[in-house]
Formats: C-alpha cells, structure tokens, sequence
C-alpha cells in the first residue's frame, strides 16, 4: 500500500487554479521531494495531503484513509514540520514535546518516555529545561523535528526544513533524515534547495503553475533533461566569448546576469580554449538538478 496516494487533484482561489490536476504516489520507506518556484502550488499541495484545506477535486489517500473524509484519523499517523517554526515561547523544549503529545492522546507518562531519545535525536539533551528563545535557529528547526516525531509516526511532512539555516545545521538536518529514512519513515520534502533534494530523495516531482512537469529518480530527470557537462563563464567578456565560441562548440548556452552556461556532452574545446583566455574565469561541472530546474522551470525570478 502505498503510504500517500493523489489523484487529479485540484484546488482554486478564485480565479487562479493553484493546483491543477495533479498525480502523486509515494512509497514506504522513501524520501519523495516536491519542487517549484514560489507561487508553484507546493505548500498548497501539501495542506490538501494533510486535509487542511478541502480540495476542489480529485482523490487524496493518506495511510490508506480518505482525505479529506478521514483527515483527523491519518493526522494521528503523520508528523509535520512546517516552514515556520511555531514552538511555544512559554514552555521549555521538554514542554514543547509533552504538550504535543497530547494532540495525539498520548498519555503524559508515554509522552515523558518518548522524550529523551527524541532530544537525544536533535541533539538537545542538554537543553530540555531551556526555554526556545534560548535556542538557536538550527537548535529550533531541530526541535521542530523532533516535536513531529513524539507519535512515531509512518509518513513525515516536511515543508522546506532548512530554509534560513547555515550549512553546518542544513548538513546536521539532513544526517537526521537520512536516520528517519533508514529506520523505515516515508518522507515528503518539499524544498527550495535542488542539492537537498538530490542527496535526500529517492524520487521527486517538479511543480510549477500547479502542474507537475517533470517527475522521476534525480539522476534520471538529469540524464534524461541536461548535457551531462556544464562550463560556467564569468567576467567581463563572457558575452562575447560565448557568442564567438561557446555557442559553436556546446549544445546550448544561456546567460543569467553576467554568467555564462554552457551545457554539452564534451567540454575539451571548451576548457582549452578558456584556459588561453585572460580575464575570463570558468568553472567545469557536472550537470546537476538544479540545471533540470531551471531549463524546466525558467531562469526568471518569481515573487
């Protein structure tokens, strides 16, 4: 059975249609990454799953349950940790963890034995008596997670979890994951950062203007979309070298500010060329997700 299940699903605000008929499935044990720009339906998406909001159309299967008909009885199986932080100022972090177990009707002397291995988990044992404002950024998202746990739960929404932390927390997040994931917990991320998705989940969806248009394994959707080389340029010249060589010799190039891509399945006259360039910098890479996103996706900021 497959731990959450989409069918069609679609949800309008007026005269917008956020998400627009979309198909999801995701399997136990997995991590399942949903991507898009902002304003692409994420968020959205993801509040129908949890029978937050009523959708307009299509079939949503939670655990096996009816949603939004049977939200509350999927909900006590599930864990969430929204995009923002909403701890209780008022209450120390061991507080944080027992009320929230209530929500799920777990006695307190259960809610109390759970705890010091969910602050073991976040690395907060030594911080149960603290109060959040105490806490760092990353201590807080740690917090958060591990507050998404206390009713062991078999599918985990996560709502892009590591926006506004520094890498050293992003990479201690991402090692917790990776512990959930191996213990048998099925993950739905959703993220704005193309390297968290393609280190965490096994399969992924791209969304945009409420439709999926891209989905499979990170290294097939780049294998199927981007040249597997990719030759960034930069400084002053950039143009003009890519417009007398860099667009003869790869099979694409795109400019974004003053960077120049160039993608192509063999970068040697490329490199050897830049190397007899003064003031042009470059940088040879291998394709990567985040060049399936923007070639999908657009290069164009969104609000």
């Amino acid at each position: 059975m497959n731990h959450l299940r989409v069918s069609g699903l679609r949800k309008r605000y007026g005269e917008q249609e956020v998400v627009a008929g979309i198909d999801l499935e995701l399997r136990p044990g997995e991590c399942f990454g949903l991507l898009g720009p902002n304003g692409a339906g994420k968020t959205t998406t993801l509040r129908l799953c949890l029978g937050l909001i009523d959708p307009d159309g299509g079939e949503i299967e939670v655990l096996g349950l009816p949603v939004p008909a049977r939200a509350r009885e999927a909900r006590r199986r599930t864990g969430v940790v929204p995009q923002a932080d909403n701890l209780d100022p008022d209450f120390t972090v061991e507080e944080n963890l027992l009320v929230y177990g209530r929500y799920f009707g777990l006695r307190q002397a259960e809610a109390r034995a759970r705890i010091p291995a969910l602050l073991e988990f976040a690395g907060l044992s030594a911080r149960a008596a603290s109060r959040i404002q105490t806490l760092s950024g990353g201590m807080k998202r740690r917090l958060t997670l591990a507050r998404a746990l206390i009713n062991d739960p078999d599918l985990i929404f996560l709502d892009e979890p590591t926006t506004g932390l520094d890498p050293q927390a992003r990479h201690l997040i991402w090692e917790r994951l990776r512990q959930l994931l191996n213990q048998g917990k099925t993950v739905f991320l959703t993220t704005h950062f193309m390297d968290e998705a393609e280190r965490l989940a096994h399969r992924l969806a791209i969304m945009d203007r409420g439709r999926i248009i891209a989905h499979g394994a990170p290294r097939e959707l780049i294998a199927k979309h981007i040249e597997p080389q990719v030759v960034e340029v930069y400084g002053d010249g950039a143009g003009r070298w890519a417009r007398e060589f860099g667009q003869a010799h790869s099979e694409r190039c795109e400019q974004t500010g003053e960077t120049i891509f160039c993608y192509t399945h063999d970068a040697d006259s490329l490199v050897h060329h830049l190397d007899q360039r003064s003031g042009l910098r470059y940088l040879h890479r291998p394709a990567n997700l985040e060049d399936v996103f923007l070639k999908l996706t657009g290069r164009e900021l969104r609000d």
